[in-house]
């Protein structure tokens, strides 16, 4: 199978420029890997502290831009590799790998939940919001679908306290590391992976949390997924470090279609 490479640029709620700028050099290095091109979308705006309502006005075309970027690579047969800045770009895409890929179950390892809504968000950052708009917790206006009962959500060392109720009232649970390859063996899988779920010893990350995976660690748990799911396509946020594109990429590559 062939793999797209999209690399979205459109700023959501970014809070500094570095992580677009490692989802670029990692989109590259992939690409490279793979012997396609990466496809730049859309322009970057300049990075603000910006309150989830704003944002979520500001950033519709980027986050669209997710969901088409997914819809065009499945329409095309091929692999789809989705690289952002945050976790936000989820609320384009997930609706869609919902609506066209209903059996496939997603997989998303990230230090934060993102499971915050309008009514529980301390911070207001749209980005710690989004997986549960996807999974219909409240409508950030892009549809939803995925079921969070059917999510492997892992490691999410890092919660709020109403997130984690809202959490629990959603039936999402959390996987220890080392229990995700067991729980979608044998099925079909959408990779989420937002790099946090690193220890910050490993890179820098704009939402630092203690405690997290190294990168060796990482590495053995996706050569496990790949060796038992069927990946289905991945999506890849959080990239603070464009200098460490190679080494990324070297953990993924159990992952990619050969």
């Amino acid at each position: 199978m062939s793999a797209r490479v999209t690399v979205l640029r459109g700023r959501t709620s970014d809070r500094s420029a570095d992580n677009r700028l490692g989802a670029e050099a990692l989109g590259e290095e992939l690409a490279g890997r793979l012997g396609v091109t990466a496809e730049l979308v859309g322009d970057p705006g300049a990075p603000r502290d910006g309150r989830w309502e704003d944002d979520l006005r500001d950033g519709r075309d980027a986050i669209a831009a997710a969901g088409a970027a997914l819809e065009g690579a499945l329409d095309a047969g091929a692999f789809p590799i989705l690289l952002a800045s945050d976790c936000t770009v989820c609320m384009g895409s997930f609706p869609v790998l919902a609506r066209r890929e209903p059996a496939t179950r997603v997989v998303w390892l990230d230090a934060h939940g993102d499971f915050n809504t309008p009514a529980t968000t301390a911070s207001g950052f749209l980005g710690g919001m989004c997986l549960s708009a996807a999974c219909g917790r409240w409508d950030g206006g892009f549809g939803a679908g995925i079921d969070p009962r059917r999510v492997v959500f892992s490691d999410g060392r890092d919660l709020d306290a109403g997130e984690r109720d809202e959490m629990a009232a959603a039936g999402l649970a959390i996987t220890a590391p080392g229990d995700v390859a067991a729980a979608v063996r044998g099925e079909r899988v959408f990779l989420h992976l937002d790099f946090d779920v690193l220890d910050p010893s490993e890179m820098p990350f704009s939402f630092p949390a203690s405690g997290g995976l190294s990168l060796p660690d990482l590495a053995a748990m996706l050569r496990d997924l790949a060796g038992g799911a069927e990946i289905a396509g991945l999506q890849l946020t959080s990239i603070a470090a464009p200098h460490s594109a190679r080494r990324l990429a070297d953990a993924l590559a159990p992952l990619l279609p050969g």
